[in-house]
């Protein structure tokens, strides 16, 4: 099942016929809230939200969404007029697993679905439920992360940052694998947004930091 948040009615049924004609559930819906009271009964696979929403807009729909326990690791999609990369930097920083600037073609929606939820499915499927290195400990089932046994917030693709480098010990991770395997492989931004990243979970850390190391000219590590 797909959820759909679009207010645009004729957007709204465009989606929804070009999905449902691909072999997709869909509900869709013309704002948060009345997906609120879908949600209340069952659970979707994927969200396909929009940003420019009235009343509760996508981002904050998507903030709220990732830190409900029930819905934080369905993936979301981000449709949107704007295509700035300050836009996908925020829905993506949110949680968003993609990113859409209208007007996009039918054929590109359902393919870009279909990779999410691919690479959801298979995510799930291999993530352990704990991970630890050093003083840092991930709970993924509980989605918390602790130093030396306080809790410490990050941001959703901190998170998965953190969780991809302490899961594999000792592998060393390019910048640009770090952006297809956390931004998505469709995504193309600049690879200082690793660095930036990186920089704000190691002052998260604290005395832990040096668990993330930079490995010159390829990337990083931890180990």
């Amino acid at each position: 099942m797909i959820y759909i948040v679009e207010d645009d009615a004729e957007v709204r049924e465009m989606e929804s016929y070009a999905l449902k004609s691909s072999g997709f559930e869909v509900m869709a819906f013309d704002c948060g809230k009345a997906m609120d009271e879908q949600l209340k009964m069952d659970l979707p696979e994927l969200f396909i939200l929009d940003i420019m929403l009235p009343g509760e807009d996508g981002l904050s729909i998507l903030k709220r969404l990732r830190t409900q326990e029930n819905t934080r690791n369905i993936p979301v999609i981000m449709l949107t007029a704007k295509g700035t990369e300050l836009d996908k930097v925020k829905g993506l920083d949110l949680g968003a697993d993609d990113y859409m600037a209208k007007p996009f073609g039918i054929l590109e929606l359902i393919s870009r679905v279909r990779a999410v939820l691919r690479r959801f499915g298979k995510g799930r499927a291999e993530d352990a439920v704990q991970v630890s290195l050093g003083d840092v400990s991930i709970d993924d089932k509980r989605h918390a992360v602790t130093v030396g046994g306080n809790p410490v917030e990050l941001t959703f693709k901190e998170y998965e940052l953190l969780k991809l480098l302490i899961g594999n010990p000792g592998i060393v991770f390019s910048r640009q694998q770090i952006l297809e395997k956390i931004w998505g492989i469709d995504f193309d931004m600049d690879t200082r947004t690793v660095d930036m990243h990186v920089k704000t979970l190691r002052q998260k850390l604290g005395e832990q930091a040096f668990l993330i190391q930079t490995v010159r000219n390829v990337g990083y590590k931890a180990e």
